[in-house]
């Protein structure tokens, strides 16, 4: 119910009318809702949203920093939202990498990964062989475990303060102990991501966005309506959940539940989207939110991702959280 009075503050000015107040003085909340969820499911209400958004890296509501690490380069960038929302380049230092080329695939390959990472601890007291200090990165991500990645141990780090060390590392991204040092007083890393390609961070079109957006509150409708068929339409064959549910698997699981035909409360927050570097495969995009469910029988609260590959009109689930 908390969620139906928020959508009411925040959406009945723009819609406030005669005939609006008339279908809730008569079917209640549930008939606001539908009116609602059909506009958050709609390609021009984000247009509109985003016109006047930062979105060159994405969309990002729930991140403050972002480290880009392009790896034929051996650069790491710092960007860092200012105080109009938009993204800006902080910082650009020079940075070590894995000895071999590629992709990080297993323990020990030598390798960095490609992909996007959250930092997920901040570690003081380490060998001095990485610095003053390291940031863990959260290698392998769902997406690296549920296509078979494996290893651990992936840190943005310092370098040597007693020794000589070699021009590159394991996996992990070193740079200039100053350097180290001036991330750890701009940023909340809790609030960062880490970017790796061998490439430079993307730039994304507003229409891009928009059309995820739209696709993800569509999902989101057909879910909380228990339209069984339009929810499925959004998973690819090859579908893998990290609970280990293939394709076939989660959409006998999913009936059984949308059988049930309840009543939910689905509130997504802190949405960030972000293009995801993947070899081989392009238009693959990271959806990463907090979601609130409430149902008679089930209520979750917590962090959710989907990994999406897009078309022109539509994006299909390779993986979820």
């Amino acid at each position: 119910m908390r969620f139906i009075l928020i959508y009411l503050i925040i959406l009945i000015p723009i819609y406030a009318n005669e005939n609006l107040l008339s279908l809730y003085q008569q079917e209640g909340t549930q008939a606001i809702e539908k009116i609602f969820d059909a506009e958050l499911a709609s390609k021009r209400y984000w247009e509109e949203r985003l016109d006047h958004i930062d979105t060159r890296f994405g969309y990002l509501e729930g991140i403050n920093h972002l480290l880009a690490c392009d790896k034929n380069e051996t650069s790491l960038k710092l960007y860092s939202k200012d105080n109009n929302n938009s993204f800006t380049l902080s910082s650009d230092f020079s940075a070590f990498v894995g000895k071999v080329d590629g992709d990080k695939q297993r323990e020990g390959d030598l390798k960095t990964p490609i992909g996007i990472y959250k930092l997920t601890q901040k570690l003081d007291d380490v060998d001095p062989f990485y610095g003053p200090l390291a940031f863990v990165t959260s290698y392998p991500n769902s997406f690296d475990k549920i296509r078979g990645k494996n290893g651990s141990g992936i840190w943005v780090h310092g370098l040597p303060l007693n020794q000589k060390r070699d021009d590159y590392t394991k996996g992990c991204i070193a740079i200039d102990n100053t350097h180290i040092k001036y991330i750890e007083e701009q940023i909340d890393f809790r609030k960062a991501f880490v970017y790796i390609d061998k490439a430079p961070f993307p730039k994304v079109k507003k229409e891009t966005l928009s059309l995820v957006l739209s696709q993800l509150y569509t999902w989101r409708k057909a879910w909380k309506e228990s339209d069984i068929d339009t929810y499925l339409s959004f998973y690819a064959p090859s579908f893998k959940r990290l609970d280990g549910l293939d394709k076939e698997k989660f959409s006998r699981y999913k009936k059984r539940v949308f059988s049930k035909n309840e009543y939910k409360q689905i509130h997504f927050s802190n949405i960030n989207i972000l293009p995801y570097p993947m070899q081989g495969k392009k238009d693959i995009y990271l959806i990463n939110f907090h979601e609130e469910y409430e149902s008679t029988s089930y209520q979750f609260s917590g962090e959710k991702e989907l990994y999406v590959q897009l078309d022109a009109s539509s994006f299909t689930i390779l993986a979820e959280k």
